[in-house]
């Protein structure tokens, strides 16, 4: 079949934006999938190459892992079908901050090898560590990140997740408004995603306002449970707590003049044991079950109503290394056997 050089053209266009997936303002557009976090702080987990078996089974395409361990990236070659989202550890910043040089060969030790084939997508640089004593050593580490992956033409996008603790006010999400400290912190990182057309990484978690106030705070509302409106604000009604905590952080960008930045939410999850009858598995599934629906729907939250975005779900495996109570049990799988704690995927 012979084509017209303008029909050749417009396929190869198609094919272009279906890789890149942009939208007209220039940010990357969500692809309103579910990942998995893939948590490592326990003595007893499955090989990195069963867990990619595990992921394979139930469609997984998406995880993070928290730094660049060296036994799940080698695992992960020739499995170009997973995107993965690395991080920086924490301790590293400081030398890295300090030293483009540094960042450099960060970048050739731990990253560089397995670029030809594992699909690295993100590099986040810290976790949770802006507002704090070592929140401005994100920056410089992220600039510097960023230049090197544009040099080299690499699909690599550099940002960081952040906690909720950023928020001074949240309630109802209208006044959301983000600490002083986040202001100096978290706001130059963000009009540099803004730059970069990079989302921000958030991690978002009902069950803990729901655990500090469960008398006042239903449970349906909590866990994506009802259709009703519970909190009306303005024009603006929620029908679930996720949503209100979301759009909470939306309102505060804009107030500092960031405007449309897309937003990943990098951890979520329920514990299903560790607190009673606040954490069990049924409670566990249902909220996980029902924010994948939320995903996999696409339409957003009521200040971004159809406009879509990722989430990472925390976290694959209970991990018996983490603080007890809550933190041991935020799994979907038992780690013996990779044995489901209830039916998920």
């Amino acid at each position: 079949m012979i084509y017209s050089s303008k029909k050749l053209f417009l396929f190869f266009l198609s094919c272009i934006m279906m890789i890149f997936n942009y939208n007209t303002s220039g940010f990357l557009t969500a692809t309103n999938s579910v990942g998995l976090n893939y948590g490592l702080l326990g003595d007893n987990l499955p090989t990195p190459s069963n867990v990619l078996n595990l992921y394979k089974s139930i469609g997984i395409t998406k995880i993070r892992i928290f730094d660049p361990n060296t036994e799940v990236l080698k695992a992960l070659r020739g499995h170009r079908n997973i995107e993965v989202t690395v991080g920086v550890k924490d301790q590293d910043l400081a030398a890295l901050a300090a030293s483009e040089e540094a960042v450099k060969g960060w970048f050739v030790t731990n990253i560089e090898p397995y670029l030809a084939d594992v699909n690295i997508s993100f590099i986040t640089v810290g976790n949770e560590v802006i507002p704090g004593p070592i929140g401005p050593q994100v920056l410089p580490v992220m600039q510097s990140l960023t230049n090197l992956v544009k040099s080299r033409n690499l699909p690599i996008s550099i940002s960081t997740v952040v906690a909720m603790s950023n928020l001074e006010k949240s309630y109802p999400p209208s006044t959301g408004k983000f600490t002083s400290q986040a202001r100096e912190q978290l706001v130059p990182v963000l009009k540099l995603l803004s730059q970069t057309s990079t989302p921000i990484l958030v991690n978002i978690y009902p069950y803990f306002p729901y655990a500090s106030d469960p008398s006042n705070i239903r449970l349906d509302y909590a866990t994506f449970n009802t259709e009703a409106i519970v909190v009306q604000d303005g024009p603006l009604g929620y029908s679930n707590m996720f949503d209100a905590i979301f759009d909470a952080f939306v309102w505060a960008m804009e107030k500092e003049g960031v405007k449309g930045l897309p937003m990943v939410v990098s951890e979520t999850g329920w514990p299903s044991a560790g607190n009673g009858n606040l954490t069990t598995p049924d409670i566990a599934g249902t909220y996980n079950s029902n924010f994948v629906k939320h995903i996999v729907s696409g339409k957003g939250t009521p200040k971004r109503p159809n406009k879509g975005f990722d989430g990472f779900l925390f976290a694959t495996f209970n991990e018996n290394q983490k603080p007890a109570g809550t933190e041991q049990n935020f799994g979907l799988y038992n780690p013996t056997g990779m044995k489901p704690i209830y039916k998920l995927f």
